[in-house]
């Protein structure tokens, strides 16, 4: 099950991704990039904490962020990697496990994935494996990312036979997600993340799919009001399709509509001619168009 309610802050949601012992909050509002450091502290975290980022969101966000950190005890350990899907590779997450010996990490440390959908599975991967599990924490800043790859635990890395064949189930301790990254995320990049909330519609609510259409406008246009309700509800369909089935056996199969379709094509073009979302909307509508052929 999951829950979302409304905090003091009236601007921010949470919804509560239900795991057992591995459960954890989503939480959304403007402004949660600059209060990293007491959410940690909030959370129990102190010590060190390795900011995993890339070069495009580090120059807009790194800075912030490992502020907040400062501010709140922390020894920060920015790890900044090239940006790109061409990223998303072992060599990558030894980078970040190379750093981490140096730094003398702990269990108690804390890895924070600052960026998209390819450093939070780069940095989730990494946390997976050193010392055979850290705490890591995701704060997306893409709409793909808010949406959808922040939440349920999914990590791992490319192989050059195909995309995610190696990695790991490891659940964040929270997903923080502040939409006012988006303001700065390319036109490309936030039409293509789109296809990711449509999805959503698709498989799971056909009054979210009615509110895209009648909306799409001001969604395009990143209105502040209508893109908050889409990540909460987007997130919220994710974090309860997780919360039935982790380990993706049977229910959370059905995330993956358009994917199948979609991972190939990016294969195909190495990674280099369709971003993610782009190769998910044209999937979903092969698929779509596939399905009603065979009836």
């Amino acid at each position: 099950m999951t829950s979302r309610h409304d905090t003091r802050d009236t601007r921010q949601e949470i919804v509560k991704v239900s795991l057992g012992a591995r459960s954890y909050e989503i939480r959304i509002g403007p402004g949660l990039l600059g209060d990293i450091g007491p959410a940690l502290v909030g959370l129990g975290f102190s010590g060190k904490a390795a900011v995993v980022t890339d070069r495009a969101v580090a120059r807009h966000y790194a800075t912030s962020v490992v502020r907040s950190l400062k501010r709140a005890g922390f020894k920060s350990e920015p790890i900044v990697l090239p940006s790109g899907e061409r990223t998303k590779t072992l060599r990558s997450v030894g980078v970040i496990l190379d750093r981490l010996v140096r730094a003398r990490f702990e269990r108690g440390s804390v890895v924070v994935a600052l960026g998209g959908g390819v450093v939070g599975d780069i940095a989730g991967f990494a946390a997976s494996v050193y010392l055979r599990g850290i705490p890591y924490i995701q704060v997306p800043t893409t709409l793909v990312s808010q949406v959808d790859s922040s939440v349920g635990g999914k990590t791992g890395v490319n192989h050059p036979s195909g995309k995610n064949l190696i990695g790991a189930f490891h659940q964040p301790h929270v997903v923080l997600i502040d939409p006012d990254t988006l303001q700065t995320l390319p036109r490309r990049e936030w039409l293509a993340g789109l296809a990711e909330v449509i999805k959503y519609g698709v498989i799971a609510d056909e009054r979210f799919f009615g509110y895209l259409e009648g909306q799409m406008d001001r969604i395009v246009d990143k209105a502040r009001e209508p893109v908050m309700r889409v990540i909460a509800r987007s997130c919220e369909i994710k974090a309860e399709v997780v919360s039935q089935d982790e380990r993706e056996t049977g229910l959370r199969r059905i995330l993956n509509y358009g994917h199948t379709i979609g991972h190939a094509l990016e294969a195909l073009g190495r990674y280099r001619s369709l971003i993610h979302g782009e190769a998910v909307a044209i999937g979903m509508v092969q698929e779509a168009d596939l399905a009603r052929s065979l009836g």
